[in-house]
């Protein structure tokens, strides 16, 4: 069976991450997280201010993207999670799909802004989120990003799933983990 890339996408803070690793318990997939890398980034190199955040989370896209392609090229099935842009990601993710052959499915999550930006808050507030991201600077950012668009749905994929995270307790994880059976 040829390998199936799944691929979590949707704006900060509707579930991504959560949901990309019970995705991967379920079915013993490694999961990628592009904020794993920026965060070992971080680490390894430091943090100070917005413009070195945005250049370690470069850095972390092209590393997703390799370490993606390396786990392709051995066959095996993944999931990957970001908050990717159509504008920017769709062709990457395209031509992983070909040269690999693979299915490439995508699970879409969603909220409305208001309570993407209320989580983003919240979250950049917590004190949980590594500090080298500088959430509590970019707040207006967010807003206007998100205003903004470019985070939609991916029209490149075999098979897309969207789903409203409006209210973690009521997602259906059965009927998600059964819609992947078939590629998996």
């Amino acid at each position: 069976m040829k390998p199936t890339l799944i691929i979590v996408s949707g704006f900060s803070c509707t579930g991504k991450t959560a949901l990309a690793k019970k995705i991967g318990k379920y079915y013993s997939l490694p999961v990628i997280g592009r904020d794993d890398f920026q965060e070992s980034l971080y680490d390894s190199l430091g943090y100070s201010d917005r413009e070195w955040s945005k250049k370690l989370g470069a850095a972390s896209y092209d590393l997703l993207y390799l370490f993606t392609e390396k786990l392709l090229a051995t066959g095996n099935s993944i999931i990957v999670e970001s908050n990717f842009k159509s504008e920017t990601d769709t062709e990457k993710l395209k031509q992983l799909k070909d040269t690999y052959q693979c299915y490439l499915l995508q699970i879409h999550c969603y909220v409305e802004i208001p309570l993407a930006l209320k989580r983003f808050k919240q979250r950049a507030e917590s004190g949980e989120r590594h500090p080298g991201h500088v959430d509590h600077l970019i707040y207006e950012e967010m807003e206007l990003n998100l205003k903004q668009g470019g985070y939609e749905i991916l029209d490149i994929c075999d098979r897309t799933f969207k789903l409203d995270t409006t209210h973690f307790k009521h997602i259906n994880y059965e009927a998600i983990f059964k819609m992947l059976q078939d590629y998996l």
